[in-house]
């Protein structure tokens, strides 16, 4: 029984060296007509193409920061949590304010909201 298996999974292991041969070779091919089939009749002018419009990302090569970041954009100010703000936290949160509320109004960001209620102990457990 166990030799049967051993023989169905060398077939089977067979039948994916031949699919994974069938796919390489596929592929090459679909990359080797895909400059033509974007009106470029060489490979060199493909990439050329490619590179000038920034559409391409090498190793090393990193994401084009945001448009806001761009323009100037300023991040904002890491808050410091004081006790105060903890205190503040827990009573909006009892008078059932929502998380943007509370961190509107405490002048945080909702995850800072969120960690101090973790922390106090104002959340549900997830189960």
């Amino acid at each position: 029984m166990v030799t049967e298996k051993i023989k169905e999974l060398k077939a089977t292991q067979a039948r994916m060296a031949e699919l994974e041969k069938s796919i390489a070779t596929q592929l090459a091919k679909e990359l080797i007509a895909l400059p033509g089939k974007y009106g470029f009749s060489t490979t060199e002018e493909f990439i050329a193409a490619l590179k000038a419009s920034g559409g391409t990302r090498g190793p090393g090569r990193r994401k084009a920061a945001p448009a806001a970041k761009k323009a100037g954009g300023k991040r904002r100010k890491r808050a410091i949590i004081t006790p105060e703000i903890k205190a503040q936290v827990k009573s909006l949160t009892q008078a059932g304010k929502t998380g943007a509320e509370i961190a509107k109004a405490a002048g945080i960001s909702l995850p800072s909201v969120q960690n101090i209620k973790k922390a106090l102990g104002l959340v549900k457990a997830r189960k």
